[in-house]
């Protein structure tokens, strides 16, 4: 069985309006309307998941509820590549019961208002991230999908982002010494 792997890259934007325009202006719509997510990362109190490159997230994005597992990320190229396997759970509060109860808490926190936009089609899609540290356009698809809408959209490979949005909150952290805890509006 062919295990389902994410393939993606993040844009830095000057701002969401400007990402907005730029998609719009090469046939992208909206096909999933701006909404707040909350991340929450989950791992044991030892940090088991963490220092095995392993990922477990409960997103709750409006009424939805998605729980997210990720594999180790692979080393190399200029895509993020994870295994990836995810469901969706009807009580948030249940779900997270759920997994306090076999030794899963909340590790981190992060929140961002996304927008997802699809170009008819294509097996592909772009979304819009308005995060505490700034603006972002995530591309996910195919390696080749990827490559050709990055340079249609302008963002040569130089400007490619590879890493989670808790890296880039650590680093944001670090430049204006604070420390970190987690990222909310």
């Amino acid at each position: 069985m062919k295990k389902p792997v994410e393939i993606e890259i993040k844009l830095p934007l000057e701002s969401v309006t400007k990402g907005r325009a730029l998609l719009r202006k090469h046939g992208f719509k909206v096909f999933a309307p701006r909404v707040l997510e909350e991340n929450l990362v989950l791992d044991s109190e030892s940090r088991t998941l963490y220092n095995r490159g392993l990922l477990l997230r409960v997103r709750r994005a409006g009424k939805i509820v998605t729980c997210t597992s990720k594999g180790p990320e692979s080393i190399g190229g200029p895509h993020k590549r994870r295994e990836e396997n995810e469901f969706q759970a009807s009580d948030f509060k249940a779900i997270m019961a759920v997994f306090e109860t076999i030794g899963f808490r909340e590790a981190f926190r992060y929140e961002k208002y996304r927008t997802e936009f699809s170009r008819a089609g294509e097996h592909g899609h772009a979304t819009l991230d308005e995060t505490p540290i700034g603006a972002f356009m995530e591309l996910e698809g195919s390696a080749a999908w990827i490559n050709r809408t990055a340079k249609l959209l302008g963002f040569p490979q130089a400007t490619w982002i590879t890493l989670s949005y808790a890296r880039l909150y650590s680093q944001w952290c670090e430049a204006k010494g604070i420390t970190p805890t987690n990222m909310k509006f």
